[in-house]
Formats: structure tokens, sequence, C-alpha cells
């Protein structure tokens, strides 16, 4: 009896499994068949043997600034990246360590934009020590003296100003780009295969003659205007809140601008001062 049951529930299992290959299979040849519709319909485009839905001339602006937006954020991040650290290998390092430290592979500990030492220290310091040898008693090691503590206030109020900047420009403009922009990468890719499969179907239909396949062929078109429809209205309202962050950005930046005025006030004060104590 025990055995019969066994076979029973074995049956019921191996019954299920083939059920769910079949849907798989299934789900298999209709990804495949919509990725070649629009690989064919795609195609077909390029070389202008097919019609193309056209977006409306504002959500084309709002596609332009959208793609505008991007790229400039990418220039100015990647410029500022650069100007905060200037040392490519530095910068190499400082990512690579980064990652790992996120996915906490050992102790390893990434440098922060400002922690690292700036040249203007290490000169600074060379020159302190430098007069310590020469002997502050005399006119040369008295000025290198004078002269490298203030570039090492120099380097302090530069590391001050790209740990500041980093935290109040920077990062907001890599947020937005990792976020909000990638966010409107996304949703234009998907857009465009909503629009492909419209247009397939647009095509299908031109191309139905029986009252069957022309009625199925209107069914799959309204479900495709819909989809379409719905994508780009997704698409409109990211697009909107990106242009409308425009005003953050304004903010970020004037913070920006604080932090260098911040910088270049202490900068001169440090220079003035010096040029009294050397006399120039």
């Amino acid at each position: 009896m025990y055995s019969c049951l066994g076979q029973d529930y074995m049956a019921e299992g191996f019954s299920d499994t083939v059920v769910k290959v079949e849907q798989n299979m299934k789900k298999f040849a209709s990804n495949a068949a919509t990725a070649f519709n629009r690989a064919k319909q795609f195609t077909e485009e390029r070389l202008g043997n097919a019609e193309k839905t056209e977006y409306d001339s504002s959500f084309e602006n709002l596609m332009v600034q959208g793609d505008r937006i991007k790229h400039w954020t990418e220039r100015i991040v990647k410029v500022l990246e650069s100007h905060f650290q200037p040392n490519p290998n530095a910068r190499v390092e400082d990512f690579v360590t980064g990652k790992l430290e996120k996915l906490n592979v050992g102790d390893i500990k990434s440098y922060q934009p400002g922690e690292r030492i700036s040249t203007l220290e290490i000169l600074g310091q060379e020159m302190v020590n430098a007069s310590q040898d020469f002997g502050r008693d005399s006119t040369y090691g008295h000025s290198l003296e004078k002269v490298g503590e203030v570039q090492k206030h120099l380097g302090e109020y530069e590391r001050e100003f790209i740990s500041t900047s980093s935290l109040t420009y920077l990062q907001p403009l890599k947020t937005f780009l990792d976020n909000d922009l990638l966010t409107i990468t996304k949703e234009k890719r998907i857009l465009e295969t909503k629009r492909l499969d419209l247009d397939v179907c647009k095509n299908k239909q031109r191309k139905a003659t029986t009252a069957q396949s022309i009625q199925a062929a209107e069914a799959d078109l309204r479900v495709a205007q819909n989809e379409f429809d719905r994508q780009v209205e997704i698409t409109k309202l990211l697009l909107e809140g990106a242009i409308a962050a425009q005003v953050n950005q304004v903010k970020h930046l004037k913070e920006y601008v604080q932090c260098q005025q911040k910088m270049y006030s202490q900068c001169a004060q440090q220079m003035s001062q010096l040029g009294r104590d050397i006399s120039l």
C-alpha cells in the first residue's frame, strides 16, 4: 500500500516537472520570437524598409534635454574627480579599494576625497626639514621655515576644500547620475523595445488578410499601444524630474563656490602674512 502511495507521489511530482518544463519552453520560445521580431523591425527601419512610430515634438525635446543633462553631468563629474585627485594611479587605487571595501574584503580601507596628504604639505614639510639643517638663524633657513609652514597650511586648506566640496557638490552629482539618470537610461531602453513591439504589431495589422488574423492583429495592437503609451508617460515623468532637479544642483553649485571662497580667502591671508614675514 505504502509502495503504491509512493509511486503516486513520484508520478505527480514527475508530472508537475514536465508541466513546468513545457511552460518554460513555451516562455523561452515566446521571448525568442519577440526578440527576433524586434531585431527584424529595427533592421528594416535602418534600411528604410519599415515605418517607425515617431514621438511628438514635446517629448522629443524632453529626450534631447535629458541627453544633454546626462552628457554634461558625466563630464563635470569626471573633471571634478581629476581636479580633486590629479594622480590617475591614485584615482584607480581609490576606485578599486572603494569597491573592495563595500564588499568587505579583508581590512581594506579606501581614501576619501581630501584624506590623502597633499603635495603642498609634503613640499612644506621638506622645506621645514631643510631649514633645520641649514639653521633657522640663517637668512635662507629662516625663509625656508616661514615658506614651508605656509605651504603646509595651504595644503590643509586645499584638503578641507576637496573634502567639503566632495560631500556638498561632487557626491550629489554622482548620486544624481547613478540613480536618476541611470533609471532614465533603463526606462528609455524599455521604451524603445515597446516602440519596436508597437511597430511590429502595426505591420502585422497591415499585412493581415483574413477576418480572424485582422481581429487578432488588432487585439495585439491595442495591447502594444497601451504598453507603449504607459512607457512614454513613465519616461516623460522621469525626464521632467531630471530637469526639475537642476534647482537642487544650483544649490550645490553655490555651496561649491562658497567652499572655494573660503579656501582662497584663507590662502590670501596666509600669503599676505608670508610676504610681510620675508619682506617681499
